[in-house]
């Protein structure tokens, strides 16, 4: 005979659930139970649904129901789908295995500080330490540090559901099926328990409160800011534009006897001014070269329209680019990267784009440059014994569109 969901012990598990972790109530009370005699304890997909058997229900207490249900939801709050899904396009992780291991690894990092306080560990719980590793880490981090052998063989049982490790299961309803919740909806699940989270910093795990701080204030894609930036700079208008008769104007059949000239679009040049002072680490010259390859990505692969300079109290050579990794970055000392401008305006034809990659510590152009500029800002690093840590150097120019480079460093 087929059991029969309890729905009782369900709702008595997710009342205990949100009384021991009130931070995920929303998260608790948004997952939509499903019945299901084909998943071997308990599971949830990427939409949202926690599929439960009731065979399984039946036998085990409310209080480690409870416990599952917080470590389920805490699965799909992390993003453990496709954060599996990128990590595994990254490694070329095809197998089923690859995903078993997605989903140890994803335990992991959720289980290490997800019990106790009214939550007891429920059987066969995955703790770094069996995997023979230290906690407080991201599932990313034991991927790169373990792998499938003796200390795993007594877990091939587990499954927590695509929504662990991003692979669909058979018993799964998939996108189509009944409530799911949307792209959106799981969004603002996880922006409210963040709220939560940073709302109650003395009660959360330390593991939630680094995650509520990272969903609230999320890491800015700097490069693809800059990169943005600089495709906005050389594509604005009146940038690389000129007048050729070689292909007369479309309104040209308008006025007979009279042939008029159309636009025709020229790729943008481009000057880089590279800040080499001694207050710019040698990591960030590293980023700077890297950078200059994107730039000339951005003009279309043309590197004869592309210039660096690099400066520090005064512009050096002027180098075209052929490689980034060919280019000479000289300096120390002082900054004043106004005679990196005048340098790159001197040049002929004049730039249509300056890009100054810089850590701020610079004196600025008094008056606009005849051409768009963007500023790449560099984290401020001091040497040991800086005494004057609470200096804050002039802001770029208001002229100009300001990215800021990575994270300020400790």
């Amino acid at each position: 005979m087929t059991a029969v969901l309890d729905p009782n012990r369900i709702y008595a598990a997710r009342l205990h659930a949100a009384r021991a972790r009130p931070y995920l109530a929303t998260a608790l009370y948004a997952l939509n139970v499903v019945a299901s005699p084909r998943v071997p304890t308990m599971g949830v997909d990427r939409h949202w649904r926690c599929y439960v058997s009731p065979a399984f229900v039946a036998q085990r207490p409310v209080e480690e129901l409870a416990s599952l249900l917080v470590h389920h939801v805490s699965h799909l709050l992390r993003d453990h789908h496709d954060r599996s899904d990128r990590y595994a396009r990254a490694h070329d992780l095809t197998s089923r295995g690859d995903r078993l291991r997605m989903n140890l690894a994803a335990d992991a990092e959720i289980n290490d500080d997800a019990f106790g306080d009214g939550l007891p560990t429920p059987d066969g719980a995955v703790l770094p330490s069996m995997l023979g590793l230290d906690g407080g880490r991201l599932m990313e981090d034991y991927l790169r540090e373990f792998g499938l052998g003796p200390c795993t063989d007594g877990l091939t049982w587990l499954d927590c559901g695509s929504g662990a490790d991003g692979l669909r299961r058979e018993w799964e309803l998939g996108p189509d099926g009944a409530d799911a919740l949307s792209t959106r909806q799981q969004d603002v699940v996880r922006f409210r328990v963040a709220q939560s989270v940073a709302g109650r910093r003395g009660d959360a795990p330390r593991g939630w409160r680094r995650w509520a701080e990272e969903t609230l204030h999320p890491t800015q894609p700097w490069r693809a800011l800059l990169g943005a930036a600089i495709r906005s700079a050389t594509s604005s208008s009146g940038t690389g534009g000129d007048y050729t008769y070689r292909r007369p104007a479309r309104r040209s059949a308008a006025v007979p006897g009279a042939v008029l000239p159309s636009l025709r679009r020229t790729p943008p040049r481009v000057s880089v001014v590279v800040d080499t002072s001694g207050s710019v680490s040698d990591a960030d010259l590293g980023s700077a070269l890297l950078e200059v390859a994107a730039i000339t990505r951005a003009v279309g692969g043309r590197r004869d329209l592309v210039t660096v300079l690099s400066c520090d109290a005064a512009a050096r050579v002027v180098h075209p680019l052929c490689r980034a990794e060919d280019i000479p970055l000289f300096g120390g000392g002082g900054t004043d990267l106004r005679t990196g401008f005048a340098r790159a305006l001197r040049g002929r034809p004049c730039p249509d784009v300056i890009v100054a990659l810089t850590d701020g510590e610079t004196p600025w152009p008094s008056s606009r440059p005849a051409c768009r500029t963007v500023v790449g800002l560099f984290p401020r690093v001091y040497p040991r014994g800086w005494q004057d840590h609470d200096r804050v150097p002039d802001l770029p120019p208001e002229w100009a569109h300001v990215v800021r480079i990575g994270t300020p460093q400790s």
